[in-house]
Formats: C-alpha cells, sequence, structure tokens
C-alpha cells in the first residue's frame, strides 16, 4: 500500500460527494463515531494487557485500539465510497480521543504533540504491517503482531498464537456483518479474547435503530 492510499484512512475528506453520500454523510459520521466507541468501550483492555504482558500505559491501550480501530476500517471500507468516507471519520475519532485521553492524563502540550507524532507514525505503519498479514499466513501476521502490538518484545509465543487467533476469527466475525447496517450504526460486538470454541461463528445480532433511524 502506498502512503497515498494510505491517507485515505486518516483524512477527511474533501472531494465532492455524491448525492447519495450527501444525504448520508451525517448518519454515517455518526455510525463512524459509534464505531470507534465500540474499539474502546467494548473491549476489556485489563485482559489483553495481563495475557499479553503489556504494562497499563496510555500508549498500550492505543497499541489494542489501533488494532480494532484497523479492524473496523478494513471491514467498512469494502462498503464502496460510503465506506471509505466513514474510515475517515472513524480515524478522526480516534486521533481526538487519543489527544483528550493524554489532556486528561495531564501530559504537557510539548510531550503531548511528540506522542502524538509518535502514535500517528506507529498508526502508519501498523495499517501496512496489518494488511499485509491479513492477506497472508499466520507468520506474516504474527510478525506484524510482534512489531506493532508487542513492540518487538513478545519473548512469549504462545501469545503471539492467541493474538493470530483472535484477529483471525474477529476479522471472519465481523466480515459476516451487513454493510448497510454499518455504516446506518456503526455497532461491533466483539468476540471475546478468550472462548471455548474460537472456530465457532457467533450468531450475528440484529441492529436497533433509533426514532431518527440511526
Amino acid at each position: 500500500m502506498s502512503f497515498t492510499s494510505c491517507l485515505h484512512y486518516c483524512s477527511i475528506c474533501t472531494w465532492t460527494l455524491s448525492p447519495l453520500l450527501q444525504g448520508l454523510r451525517t448518519k454515517i459520521k455518526i455510525a463512524a463515531l459509534r464505531m470507534y466507541t465500540c474499539c474502546v468501550e467494548r473491549i476489556n483492555y485489563d485482559e489483553f494487557f495481563e495475557k499479553c504482558s503489556l504494562p497499563d500505559t496510555l500508549n498500550s491501550w492505543f497499541l489494542v485500539a489501533q488494532l480494532h480501530v484497523w479492524m473496523c476500517l478494513v471491514r467498512i471500507r469494502q462498503e464502496g465510497r460510503e465506506g471509505k468516507y466513514m474510515c475517515r471519520y472513524i480515524v478522526h475519532s480516534m486521533w481526538e480521543d487519543v489527544e483528550q485521553r493524554s489532556k486528561i492524563m495531564g501530559i504537557d502540550a510539548i510531550h503531548r504533540k511528540e506522542s502524538m507524532r509518535a502514535m500517528t507514525e506507529t498508526f502508519y505503519a501498523a495499517i501496512f504491517g496489518y494488511d499485509e498479514g491479513i492477506l497472508s499466513d499466520d507468520g506474516v501476521l504474527a510478525a506484524a503482531l510482534w512489531r506493532n502490538m508487542f513492540n518487538r518484545q513478545c519473548e512469549d509465543p504462545k501469545q503471539l498464537e492467541l493474538m493470530v487467533e483472535y484477529v483471525r476469527k474477529q476479522m471472519q466475525f465481523i466480515d459476516a456483518l451487513d454493510g448497510e447496517d454499518l455504516l446506518l450504526t456503526g455497532e461491533v460486538n466483539w468476540r471475546p479474547l478468550l472462548e471455548d470454541n474460537a472456530q465457532s461463528i457467533l450468531k450475528v445480532p440484529t441492529p436497533t435503530y433509533n426514532d431518527a433511524g440511526l
């Protein structure tokens, strides 16, 4: 993937929207925020920290969050022009959240800027690696997880095996979700990190809409 194609993930769109997309863009923006929220509120981060031996820090939180954001991007960009538009707002929501969390933690402006720059570079690198990994065999995916999520510090092959299995089953699950429902609701219910039958496909829940059709 080129740097130009990478920008499709992370910049708010400036090109002319089709009439259909013009009518849907507000709903898609709301759905994008919901989808990002699913990446941060429906994940047991403490479990990831424990099972993957990650320190309980903002950076570790970001590494786990970006993995789930990436999986959402892979799924939603399959939905054509509307999906690409939604991808931009998912990533936009992520950067706004990261900056807000940094402020709450009391990180000063200079260090916050440096941290954001480092996270941006990490995110781009992760996109390239994970995209290659998901299209390749488990060894390539494990290498991408080792470099990005584990920051090249994982010495336990069982941890890598766990995460490869997690990504594979998660992608299998969200690939089965209805694209139109995702564009309108942004709802993703993740499969657990540990489960008895990782090869099973859970029944996809029917999304609910509010009175405004969102």
